[in-house]
């Protein structure tokens, strides 16, 4: 087969003999495709080389830059960028069950079988030039050229009547072409850039517009002002809101299928002077728990968390602002926890994700059904785990104090900046310190730190004053940060892990709470029996070269003070 294909060039008059003689040589040493290793040598282009593959393959050329503009947005989303990048391939077109797509290596059959399996399609390769790949992902997947086709369409056929006047035709505008594709255009966009927020705001003669990725936001290219209406108009008919009420604060949702993946869109509407504000969550439904040793636990605190959540009996709290993964971490563990032995019952504001092994529940105060009245219902249930979304208030405290202290395991979450807060958060609330101790099993505070991005990290010295604010008690070698590239939006980051404190009652622990101690003296006895802080964490991050000073001092400051 090597041999027909470089007599099929000689015979094209793509390459001489010699030429053929050279790569066959290089290819028994690299044992790399023939096509790609005259391309290497200089013997030919990309551009030639595309069209002389296809018609030997008897396949489909594609020429991308004619076509990459007009790929519809729904086709795209069938393959996430990742993968079209590493494979260097394009969905062109989709008929049914049949996915047309452009490849560099139509022989790839890893590719092939990849994109079978992740989105339940066939596949038809069609070969495209490798010069002309990148741009047409560059474009199709960052979507900013494309967004201002469609404002500039927009404009076009913008009335110029007032359309915040009449809501008929704020409601006809909304479902306009240009601003269906606009606002398609932008989910994409930030499920590309893995953001889970979008922010929409009107300001007094502007808008603004910015993704919230890896818990920061940043600013994108916003759509005019005249737009707003539309858009917002358009976000309200998907999200089963009412367009004609613009005075109250809205909340709805929607769901959105790119390939295999679901994402669940919840939809906030809030009035401000200017407009509505408008922010949309992005949560991939679809995406598997990996386990607690992929959140970010140091081996012991991971080997005691788990000793905890097998116990029969008890209260778990999990602490940290809003923000930093709480619900993901109880998710990951009720995973783990898991049987067909135990009845597992969650209360949530609202259910997140949706796990089949457990029965979930989602409050409604408008009928009044809130924590404390789902919580007795659920003790009804039989249940032998209980996950409550959220302790706020003293009577939903006391209820899952009682269930923690008759048999059950109870998780749920608390707003405190760290774990030694928990137990005076409790006491504020009027519960009794005697209850707490009898039914505590551990409290675990957590934040998300910042992943130095893999494509763009370099070693750097950090600044003295940083090193005094980290108040290092061990050398560490070397400091690691990314310098910002088209991967991680300049940022110089991609991706969060956690980091942990855990702490476990002791008998020492349990005399300072019942004699009702500050919470900072219960944390100086934690430390005192090993319990490391946020801040320790955060350090053994950089350690791992995971993170940078400057993330470890973001997310940690309050123990600083």
């Amino acid at each position: 087969m090597k041999q027909r294909i470089g007599q099929a060039l000689i015979q094209q008059g793509l390459i001489t003999a010699e030429q053929l003689n050279m790569a066959l040589t290089e290819q028994a040493q690299t044992k790399e495709a023939l096509g790609g290793i005259v391309v290497k040598l200089g013997f030919l282009s990309p551009k030639q080389l595309s069209p002389f593959l296809a018609d030997y393959f008897e396949l489909p050329f594609v020429n991308l830059n004619d076509i990459y503009k007009e790929i519809p947005p729904e086709v795209i989303r069938v393959i996430p960028e990742d993968i079209a990048r590493r494979f260097e391939v394009l969905p062109i077109k989709l008929d049914d069950n049949l996915l047309t797509l452009a490849m560099v290596n139509p022989l790839d059959v890893v590719a092939e079988d990849t994109i079978k399996i992740r989105t339940g399609l066939k596949v038809r390769p069609a070969v495209c030039s490798e010069e002309d790949i990148n741009t047409a992902i560059d474009y199709c997947y960052r979507q900013l050229p494309r967004m201002q086709e469609h404002i500039n369409n927009f404009i076009e056929l913008e009335s110029g009547l007032r359309l915040d006047d009449d809501i008929e035709k704020l409601r006809i505008e909304a479902s306009e072409t240009p601003v269906v594709q606009y606002v398609d255009s932008l989910i994409i966009q930030a499920i590309n850039s893995n953001a889970s927020d979008i922010h929409i705001q009107p300001k007094e003669k502007s808008a603004e517009l910015r993704f919230r990725i890896d818990g920061v936001l940043y600013d994108i290219d916003p759509p005019p002002k005249s737009m707003l209406p539309a858009i917002t108009t358009r976000i309200k008919i998907l999200s089963s809101l009412d367009i004609t009420e613009r005075r109250l604060p809205q909340d709805g949702r929607f769901r959105i299928k790119i390939g295999p993946s679901e994402i669940d869109i919840r939809t906030s509407c809030f009035p401000i002077i200017y407009g509505e504000s408008i922010v949309m969550r992005l949560l991939n439904t679809s995406r598997p728990f990996l386990g607690l040793e992929h959140l970010g636990f140091m081996p012991e605190d991971l080997k005691k968390f788990r000793r905890l959540i097998h116990r029969p009996y008890g209260l778990i709290l999990v602490t940290g602002p809003t923000g930093s993964g709480k619900t993901t971490t109880l998710y990951t563990a009720l995973s783990e926890m898991k049987s067909r032995e135990k009845n597992i019952i969650t209360l949530e504001n609202p259910v997140e994700y949706r796990l089949p092994f457990i029965q979930q529940s989602q409050i409604n105060y408008a009928i009044g059904f809130n924590f404390a009245k789902g919580l007795r219902a659920i003790l009804r249930q039989d249940p032998d785990i209980i996950m409550v979304g959220e302790i706020r208030d003293r009577e939903t405290a006391e209820i899952a104090i009682h269930a923690a202290l008759t048999g059950h395991l109870v998780l749920s979450t608390l707003h405190t900046n760290d774990s030694s807060g928990a137990t005076t958060r409790l006491i504020n609330m009027g519960i009794e310190p005697f209850l707490i101790t009898s039914s505590l099993l551990g409290v675990l505070a957590q934040r998300l730190v910042r992943c130095i991005c893999e494509n763009c990290r370099t070693e750097y010295k950090v600044d003295a004053e940083i090193l005094n604010k980290l108040l290092l008690k061990q050398r560490i070698p070397a400091f690691y940060k990314g310098t910002g590239c088209s991967k991680c939006l300049n940022s110089g980051y991609q991706g969060r892990t956690a980091i942990f404190e855990l702490l476990t009652p002791s008998d020492k622990i349990t005399n300072l709470v019942l004699s009702r101690a500050s919470s900072d003296e219960i944390k100086r006895q934690a430390q005192e029996n090993g319990m490391k802080t946020l801040r320790e964490n955060g350090l053994e991050k950089l350690k791992q070269e995971i993170t940078t000073p400057d993330e470890v001092i973001r997310v940690t400051q309050e123990e600083e003070f």
